[in-house]
């Protein structure tokens, strides 16, 4: 089973790429929705609740599974993926996004959207260094989904 994790910053199209991929019988997961991911003081925002990511990874029957998140400990778990997937996108597109999503309220305030695009400069090239693939989505979510679909099959 190939294991591909789908990260990147807010309004790339995350959760888009993922819902399209489930709607194609794909097996996903989506660690910003419970139980996998939970809030830490210490690193000040989300993680991973590393013993059910680990639990997750660990088995390998089945399709291909399809991981989306970012958050500061995925790194612990790269070399567990057979591919770390980059969604990108300019940084006025991902604010366009953000204003005009009704799926979720992250990004709507002037203090998240300063955040967001402080994440783009100082997270984002972190997440380009390490991914082993970059898709830019500026392009139609049908093209971003078949390109995740032939990374997941290797």
């Amino acid at each position: 089973m190939a294991r591909v994790l789908i990260t990147g910053m807010s309004g790339t199209g995350k959760s888009t790429a993922l819902a399209e991929l489930e709607h194609r019988g794909i097996r996903v997961v989506d660690t910003d929705e419970a139980p996998w991911s939970e809030w830490s003081k210490a690193d000040g925002g989300y993680v991973w609740r590393e013993d059910l990511v680990a639990e997750l990874l660990a088995g390998d029957d089945g399709p291909t599974l399809y991981v989306s998140g970012t958050v500061s400990n995925q790194g612990r778990f790269y070399d567990r993926f057979d591919a770390v997937v980059l969604l990108s996108a300019p940084a006025e597109v991902l604010l366009q996004r953000i204003a005009s999503r009704t799926t979720n309220d992250y990004g709507k305030s002037d203090r998240e959207r300063e955040l967001i695009l402080q994440h783009v400069a100082e997270v984002e090239p972190l997440l380009r260094a390490t991914c082993t693939h970059e898709i830019d989505t500026t392009q139609p979510v049908s093209a971003v989904v078949a390109r995740l679909v032939d990374i997941g099959r290797g």
